[in-house]
């Protein structure tokens, strides 16, 4: 069973969520919060597998208790909030300070309409408990690296990261180390504009149409029960098609193999593309899904990624150096 520590200042919400989790026969209800300080001192006291944890609370919000949690009892975190809606960096904050995945209320911070989410809640807390939280501490020392092939460095237009279980804190970390870049939400119609990081809304497929004036944000809803939204196979394959080779797929962390097929189609466009070695992977499923189909470039440790996707942005044909 995992054992579940919802945190969250209304009451609604906290039984709303103990019923979703109740609907599921592996995971158990152990105990509630309704503000931070309550959450810390029951994660010390009742050592939950997950912590589901909101971020708006008196007395102490989640984002303070989350660093108290991550220093004195680190545990699974999965942020459940409608910040993210107001303020996109939000969701990086967490992250950075060791949350293993975010989620977005669906309407506000006391959304009636729960239930709606209550299929992808019980996978992301299911996700979230087979992560190592300890492993995604991992120091900037990581040594391994495969070096870069021939002929890999055309210079590319657009950088497309895929992340999924224990993945967005290290999207977080490959961010942090590249340059300051104004970060939002991707909205439909938007434009892909230079020095922008968009991040793909939990509840659309997020896709780049190709424009003449410029190309844009499509958000799609196909219905499939095998479809994970959003999909970055579909993310890869769009920006394929519009930037051809001058697309870069990185492929971080994740359960399953969404991603690979993305990846390849970069590769069959003339593009490059990077996947995140075993030795620093939380859940080492996309990036290996993506190297046994034999579509990716170089492998490469969490923290050396970013100099890899820097290195392969500037670099022009004929330039390519070869470390990581």
């Amino acid at each position: 069973m995992i054992k579940v520590l919802i945190v969250d200042d209304s009451s609604f919400m906290r039984k709303a969520l103990a019923h979703i989790m109740a609907s599921a026969q592996s995971i158990e209800v152990i105990g509630t919060a309704a503000d931070g300080q309550e959450a810390i001192q029951k994660v010390n006291r009742l050592h939950p597998d997950v912590v589901l944890l909101d971020i708006e609370m008196p007395v102490m919000d989640g984002l303070t208790a989350l660093v108290h949690i991550m220093a004195e009892h680190p545990t699974p975190v999965l942020m459940l909030s409608a910040l993210n809606k107001r303020d996109a960096t939000i969701a990086i904050k967490s992250l950075e300070y060791g949350a293993v995945d975010f989620m977005a209320k669906p309407s506000g911070v006391i959304s009636y309409d729960i239930d709606k989410l209550g299929k992808e809640i019980i996978a992301k807390v299911k996700a979230v408990a087979s992560v190592n939280v300890y492993k995604m501490r991992l120091p900037l020392s990581a040594e391994r690296y495969q070096p870069q092939k021939p002929g890999l460095a055309t210079r590319k237009e657009i950088v497309v990261i895929g992340a999924s279980t224990g993945g967005p804190s290290a999207v977080a970390q490959v961010l942090k180390w590249c340059c300051p870049l104004t970060v939002s939400v991707a909205k439909r119609g938007g434009t892909i504009e230079s020095g922008r990081v968009l991040i793909a809304p939990g509840s659309y497929h997020t896709m780049i149409m190709a424009n003449g004036s410029g190309n844009k944000i499509r958000l799609s809803r196909k219905t499939s029960a095998e479809e994970i939204y959003p999909s970055i196979d579909y993310a890869m394959e769009s920006a394929a098609q519009a930037y051809g080779e001058g697309t870069l797929g990185v492929l971080l962390t994740g359960l399953g193999s969404d991603g690979a097929r993305g990846l390849k189609a970069i590769k069959e466009a003339g593009g490059s593309t990077i996947a995140e070695d075993e030795s620093t992977c939380v859940v080492f499923g996309m990036p290996k899904a993506a190297i046994e189909m034999g579509c990716v470039d170089e492998i490469v440790p969490l923290p050396r990624i970013a100099r890899a996707v820097l290195r392969m942005i500037m670099n022009r044909k004929g330039c390519a150096k070869k470390n990581a």
